[in-house]
């Protein structure tokens, strides 16, 4: 009878060989089967290139009267003009710091807040039934539905437009926490017990690093609504900032003005978004790899 020749168990198939290789060669922070932040740069720059190109389009041909849309070029001399003579006699630096530190103060305000207290409601039954729901409660309602609320209870100064921001980001916040603390696997929270772990270096060692992903998600996700609400604040006795900007411009049809001060904040809002993205990938790198 014929030897039949077996093939070793520790080689690997050529399949799998050509699976592991590709791996390998994956870089860092990248998935295999999914592009990297450099193969997708090219597109988000051509898709901006596009929108752009596209609203030029619109105004250059006449299809869109100025005052519902202005040219690019309208928008871009709009903007130096308010850069070097301000806006409604502040300088437009002067009205970004203002927002900022409006939409920043509630945000880091709501981040002390809205963590401990996301995480005692995932570890704590008794947390979660006591404020779960009225965070759900007000979560869905529009900030514009409470606010002539918090002017009545807190006045038309600073304290209301920051508490009303505040709001808008702390459920967001309380909810991706808690929501972080359950992705910890049971195995490891028991595992850590029987070595004679207590309940803070759990806590410390293995739950919180498995939470910080989402809790860094919702951190995003909580400054997007904080300058959404931005705007909202800043319509009741607000003398500078660039919500107050953009209404003053609306009610005298300057459109380009409008325009400008939306840009001014998106751009703000997307570079703090970056910046977010730079923190996960340094702080949870296991993000996505898992």
């Amino acid at each position: 009878m014929t030897e039949q020749s077996h093939p070793d168990p520790r080689t690997p198939k050529t399949g799998n060989a050509s699976l592991l290789s590709k791996a390998r060669a994956t870089k860092p922070g990248e998935t295999y089967g999914v592009p990297g932040q450099g193969d997708t740069l090219w597109l988000s720059v051509l898709s901006i290139f596009g929108i752009i190109f596209v609203w030029w389009l619109f105004t250059f041909m006449g299809w869109v009267k100025p005052l519902f849309l202005p040219s690019p070029q309208a928008v871009l001399a709009k903007f130096i003009q308010v850069w070097n003579e301000g806006f409604t006699n502040t300088p437009l630096h002067e009205h970004v710091a203002i927002s900022a530190a409006r939409v920043f103060g509630a945000f880091i305000l709501a981040c002390l807040v809205g963590i401990p207290l996301g995480i005692a409601m995932g570890m704590s039954p008794v947390v979660r039934g006591i404020f779960d729901p009225p965070i759900e409660f007000y979560r869905p309602i529009p900030p514009l539905a409470y606010l002539p609320l918090i002017i009545i209870w807190f006045g038309i100064g600073e304290t209301s437009k920051v508490l009303l921001i505040f709001l808008s980001v702390l459920a967001p916040v309380a909810l991706g926490a808690r929501s972080g603390v359950k992705s910890a696997a049971i195995e490891q929270i028991h595992a850590a017990y029987s070595f004679g772990a207590s309940r803070w270096q759990v806590m410390r060692h293995v739950i919180l690093p498995s939470a910080l992903p989402e809790i860094l998600t919702a951190m995003r996700i909580g400054i997007g609504f904080g300058w959404t609400t931005l705007v909202a604040a800043e319509m009741v006795a607000a003398t500078k900032g660039l919500g107050y900007m953009v209404l003053t411009a609306s009610q005298f049809l300057q459109t380009s003005t409008v325009i400008m001060g939306i840009i001014v904040i998106a751009v703000i809002a997307y570079a703090f978004d970056m910046l977010m993205r730079w923190i996960e990938r340094k702080v949870v790198p296991w993000k996505g790899r898992m």
